[in-house]
């Protein structure tokens, strides 16, 4: 079985806070992994997924099918350190370290299952440049004695001003 693997050095994020997302794609497929980092809302997901990303290219450069492929390993290390100084009181000065992470991924051919979804990634059209939007009529006046006009319905109030109204006393 083949191994493929990609690395991130200098992530600057705290290996825990990376560590929370990593911890989601262990022992997953890649496009449940892949699908997993587009919705989450974390900071992470976003080098993380590009990481991903980049470990199945590897494959593809080996001839490797992506759809057999699962991640097997993802570690997260504590890397290089930046420490800094916040000036205090009294002459004091209070020590800030701004952690970095080092990410390993390792993707491994597997028996995969049936996938339980699949990605469909739309592509966006060009509109036509006449749209069948119903134009609008010229000439507001009375309606005829034959035409019905209809009602506008009544304009709904923002939530600013709903919230924020105020009172008659």
């Amino acid at each position: 079985m083949a191994r493929i693997s990609a690395q991130l050095n200098h992530l600057h994020m705290t290996p825990r806070k990376v560590r929370a997302v990593a911890d989601l794609l262990r022992g997953r497929t890649v496009n449940e992994a892949e699908a997993e980092l587009l919705l989450h809302r974390r900071r992470a997901a976003k080098p993380l997924l590009k990481l991903l990303r980049s470990a199945v290219a590897n494959a593809r450069q080996q001839k490797l099918e992506s759809g057999n492929l699962v991640v097997s390993e993802i570690r997260v290390d504590q890397g290089t350190m930046l420490k800094r100084f916040l000036p205090r009181a009294r002459g004091m000065a209070t020590p800030i370290q701004k952690k970095m992470c080092h990410v390993i991924v390792v993707l491994q051919e597997g028996a995969v299952k049936t996938p339980r979804f699949s990605i469909v990634v739309e592509r966006k059209t060009k509109a036509p440049p006449h749209s069948h939007r119903p134009k609008k009529e010229k000439g507001g006046g009375a309606p005829q004695s034959g035409d019905a006009a209809p009602k506008a319905p009544a304009k709904q109030q923002g939530f600013w001003k709903r919230m924020f109204r105020r009172k008659s006393v």
